[in-house]
């Protein structure tokens, strides 16, 4: 809809750099709603396609849109990561998710703690060393029954091997045919990288007529010896010597079997799914695993829509070219979810100072007393007046219920006034991420306030995102 817009009022180059933003609520068709508004069916969505001349103005409107976010999430005091991510469905030549740091999050994020490098488990690459050539003199193909035995379990079970000496052939369909995948018996394979080898649009795992079809064998058989279809081995398999594949016909593997000799590998990449402990694709350093929940995401999509609409625009010497665009969102709700995700222990929320819904709780223990009740509103009345927003608690209820609440709520700064520390002319501050509340003198209190807030509370933007600074987006 958008590149409709743009192709219908962008004739010049000269109207180009161009950002357009939407904020709007957004419903899905979610098949299983969960987690409360981390993922539901009406959400809140920040939108914003850019649309330029030419590759290099879309790489600095994705680099700056990569920078504005970093700041965004930085100034909401949340520890998150930018990773590497596969474009899905949107598509584009390449992307990055922003995924807040947490132990419930929904996505795992490989990370290699030497370079910086991360990706989100569909992205996460392998360095080359993770396939260490075999040494060991080849053995000869030999075809052996294996009655009933489909499975990895089943088959290395009836042969008396490791997974790790099967190979498994998954046959795909693909919108350039069948194609086979090769992977180790304990590995799993990445169905995103093998689309990417193929230059496929789509690919599907193939049910037992297609695979019947191209290998003239049962599902559960399947090998690459004699396999007439495109094939595609992960970087291991490549390395390996005499292991067990399928032979292509009803209860029956071949064992000895070694790429090059029985089969040809086609093409060899990485197909795996990626592991802790696995080699960095960067360095030589080692990934590790975490969690993470997606609250942010850039694309840089290219040509693929104005192609496809026609969005075109004259260039400086009147030649007609296609408008290179990119694409980015953040979830203001999720954004917020995540938040408390990270930022939560067991008596309920802890806000980072820019997401709290105030910044100050206000709680005064007797409002009966005339005293105390004056000495809260006057204090009250003056954070309001220095730009801090309280939350006053004029319940009639129990201290101990309002101390619950305030920490239920988790709104950073709680100020207890009381008749204790009013009759030594202070309030009491307490921090939720402390446990030790303090005594602030009455008169000191706003601005004792304004500078924990704003000043130790609040996280501090670092600028502009420079190469060098951080992990920035790479260049393609």
């Amino acid at each position: 809809m958008i590149t409709d817009l743009v192709r219908n009022e962008v004739r010049s180059y000269r109207q180009m750099p161009l950002n357009l933003y939407q904020i709007q609520t957004k419903f899905r068709d979610e098949i299983r709603p969960r987690f409360g508004v981390m993922r539901g069916r009406e959400f809140g969505m920040k939108d914003a396609y850019s649309f330029d001349a030419d590759e290099a103005g879309a790489e600095a409107a994705y680099q700056k849109m990569f920078d504005a976010y970093t700041r965004i999430f930085e100034r909401c005091g949340l520890s998150f990561r930018a990773v590497e991510a596969v474009t899905g469905t949107i598509g584009g030549k390449f992307s990055h998710e922003f995924m807040v740091l947490a132990d419930t999050g929904e996505e795992q994020i490989a990370v290699c703690e030497k370079c910086g490098y991360a990706a989100n488990l569909e992205k996460a690459g392998l360095g080359e060393r993770a396939a260490a050539k075999s040494k060991e003199p080849e053995a000869p193909l030999t075809k052996v029954p294996t009655p009933g035995q489909k499975t990895v379990e089943e088959v290395c079970a009836f042969l008396k091997v490791a997974p790790a000496l099967l190979v498994k052939t998954l046959i795909f369909d693909s919108s350039k045919g069948p194609v086979a995948a090769l992977v180790r018996g304990d590995r799993e394979l990445n169905p995103n990288k093998l689309e990417q080898a193929a230059d496929a649009d789509w690919i599907a795992m193939a049910g037992p007529e297609l695979i019947e079809k191209v290998t003239g064998g049962p599902l559960g058989f399947s090998g690459p010896v004699g396999l007439p279809i495109p094939v595609f081995t992960d970087r291991e398999v490549a390395a390996m010597k005499n292991f067990v594949t399928g032979a292509n016909e009803p209860d029956a593997h071949y064992i000895g079997t070694n790429p090059g000799r029985d089969f040809d590998p086609g093409r060899v990449t990485d197909l795996r799914v990626a592991a802790a402990g696995d080699p960095c694709p960067r360095c030589e350093g080692v990934l590790q695993f975490t969690r993470g929940i997606e609250v942010g995401h850039v694309f840089k999509l290219g040509t693929k829509y104005s192609k496809a609409m026609r969005a075109t625009y004259l260039d400086a010497e009147g030649k007609e070219q296609l408008i290179v665009m990119g694409c980015y969102g953040i979830g203001t709700g999720r954004t917020v979810a995540a938040a408390i995700e990270q930022n939560h222990d067991q008596n309920g929320i802890s806000w980072p100072v820019p997401l709290a819904p105030f910044p100050v709780y206000l709680l005064p223990i007797n409002l009966s007393d005339e005293k105390n009740r004056a000495a809260a509103e006057k204090l009250y009345a003056d954070l309001q007046t220095a730009g801090l927003e309280a939350l006053y608690d004029d319940r009639v209820e129990r201290p101990g219920v309002k101390f619950k609440d305030a920490d239920l709520l988790g709104i950073p700064l709680r100020i207890v006034v009381g008749e204790k520390t009013l009759a030594k002319d202070s309030v009491e501050f307490k921090l939720r991420r402390e446990t030790e509340p303090r005594l602030v003198k009455l008169e000191q209190a706003v601005a004792q306030a304004l500078n924990l807030i704003f000043g130790s509370l609040l996280p501090k933007c670092r600028g502009a995102v420079r190469r060098g600074d951080r992990p920035v987006a790479p260049t393609r």
